[in-house]
């Protein structure tokens, strides 16, 4: 019986200028790449609901990481290889051909959704629309013999005419690892071994997934997403977490040589960071504008999920810093403060925009503020999200009314203070001090927020603020 995709029912909670599917479920962004004049990215997707189901890729383009045109859905699961799901991977451009490495998810025929088996697949396209699974996949058929069950999301580069994919997996003692593979042909793969493993459960998880590995500044730098850390006073504070690991490669040894994990976000909502490296040379990262177990009330009008913003990827100071690339400046639209202000009790930023950005600066060694508060006020219901800062700590808080969980970032100075905020119908994302701690939220207002100042004593910010655009939705293209 051939199914339907399924339709919205409600634009409410639909975003203004973020990437989405046209309708149904999506989580992690694949494949994330440049060829033939256009950005692409394909994300696991799920066409026939509004729940997590058998993993397709849905694929969208842009030429400018901004502006993205939904293209027909790239890879389709049910061959013998990839039966129950095409699972999370990249994507990469050799002999002007654009070839996907992706995970085959398959059930046992048992029932028990805990019992499977995956391997890594291939499937390539010479327009970058229409693609073809390759006819001897599985390129890689099966896990070491020391592996679990869990071998997934293969992230493949070229380094010095060869090319690599590091997969995300877990040993015997269920740990997570990285293990490394190599190929001269993207068809023939040899394993050279795990390079990379977790310390404990506690420490470093259980499972990583969706690693990226890539050099930037003088480092290699592993961005992945572990599983089942434990949190800590204000850290490690969601379901799983994402962050990244500095080292260096020895592609001889092999082994990557690394310091501590260090988590990538503060927020609530995001998970599963994809990188690439643009043409112009810088490294961009998209992550899943959301987390596993969250309450997403947009699956009620036949969504769920979305995906960031495309952050640029700065490495300095020993830490990694990310700012919105510069093609966000493409979406303002008006300007709608440019001023300094002068704050105390309560003051009116904006009112009734579902789409802005902010941009506040604030010299810290100019007052003897304790705090301030910027909050986001559903003018109706007076649902809320308060993100408060204090100066003795050099730390933020961010709380919402409808959950219990705050969450914290971390500053390491503080005597020139900047926030960036993009604030979308449902989405925050907040981005303090160029990037060197970011907060990415969901949030459910029934009204467009009333965004306020709140400061315990007087404050001057530099403060400016812009329309954004709200795009009419990512159009299809049914070539």
């Amino acid at each position: 019986m051939t199914q339907n995709p399924i339709q919205l029912t409600n634009s409410r909670y639909r975003l203004g200028y973020h990437l989405m599917a046209p309708a149904g479920w999506i989580n992690d962004p694949n494949g994330f790449c440049y060829f033939k004049g256009y950005y692409h990215i394909f994300y696991q997707y799920h066409p026939y609901s509004a729940e997590w189901g058998p993993m397709h890729w849905g694929h969208a383009r842009s030429k400018d990481l901004i502006h993205w045109q939904t293209l027909p859905t790239a890879l389709i699961p049910g061959d013998s290889e990839d039966k129950d799901g095409c699972f999370s991977g990249s994507a990469i451009v050799k002999d002007d051909t654009l070839y996907l490495i992706y995970t085959g998810n398959n059930y046992y025929d048992d029932g028990d959704p805990d019992h499977y088996w995956q391997n890594q697949n291939l499937a390539y396209s010479q327009d970058g629309i229409h693609f073809t699974k390759y006819d001897k996949n599985p390129i890689i058929a099966t896990p070491p013999t020391d592996n679990t069950q869990n071998f997934r999301d293969p992230k493949v580069w070229e380094h010095d005419g060869h090319y690599y994919v590091a997969l995300g997996s877990q040993d015997q003692a269920k740990l997570g690892r990285l293990l490394l593979y190599k190929s001269d042909d993207l068809k023939q793969w040899q394993y050279l071994g795990p390079i990379a493993h977790s310390q404990s459960v506690e420490q470093e998880g259980y499972m990583w997934e969706c690693p990226d590995l890539f050099h930037l500044n003088g480092q290699d730098i592993l961005v992945t997403s572990p599983q089942g850390i434990a949190a800590q006073e204000q850290q490690y504070l969601n379901l799983h977490q994402t962050g990244y690991f500095v080292g260096e490669l020895d592609y001889q040894a092999p082994k990557f040589k690394r310091g501590d994990f260090h988590e990538l976000d503060q927020g609530h909502d995001f998970y599963a960071a994809q990188t690439m490296l643009t043409p112009d040379g810088r490294r961009v990262l998209i992550g899943w504008l959301n987390m596993w177990e969250s309450e997403m009330p947009e699956q009620v009008d036949g969504w769920a999920g979305a995906l960031t913003l495309p952050r640029e990827l700065i490495y300095q100071n020993n830490h990694l810093y990310q700012m919105p690339v510069a093609e966000t400046k493409s979406l303002r639209q008006q300007k709608l403060r440019d001023e300094q202000l002068m704050v105390q009790s309560e003051t009116e930023l904006v009112n009734n925009q579902s789409q802005v950005e902010i941009n506040l600066q604030l010299d810290s060694t100019k007052t003897t503020a304790q705090h301030f508060v910027v909050q986001f006020t559903d003018p109706q219901t007076h649902a809320n999200v308060q993100l408060e800062y204090d100066f003795a700590q050099q730390l933020f808080t961010l709380k919402r009314s409808d959950r219990s969980d705050a969450r914290f970032a971390q500053l390491r100075s503080n005597e020139k203070l900047q926030i960036q905020i993009f604030v979308d119908t449902s989405s925050l994302e907040i981005f303090l001090n160029q990037g060197e701690s970011t907060i990415t939220e969901r949030y459910y207002f029934d009204h467009a927020p009333q965004i306020s100042l709140t400061s315990d004593q007087d404050l001057a910010f530099n403060c400016q603020i812009y329309q954004l655009e709200k795009q009419s939705n990512n159009y299809q293209i049914n070539e």
